[in-house]
């Protein structure tokens, strides 16, 4: 997978509930934005935390979106 490829999915998700485990800790919120080389989600508890493209492609995060 290239950085491209995350990038456009997130793209695609844009607005769409997220869970992001970084290290120990959970976040769960929305993507609210997109850059090119960051992606922005808003906490459930109104914190914004910015993650990269590169943290998804070298596993430094892992994202999990809501099925429909």
């Amino acid at each position: 997978m290239t950085i491209e490829k995350i990038k456009n999915n997130i793209d695609s998700k844009l607005g769409d509930n997220v869970k992001i485990i970084y290290k120990k800790e959970e976040y769960s919120g929305i993507i609210s934005e997109t850059y090119n080389y960051i992606f922005i989600i808003k906490t459930d508890s109104d914190e914004v935390k910015s993650f990269s493209y590169r943290d998804v492609l070298t596993n430094t995060i892992e994202l999990f979106f809501d099925k429909l």
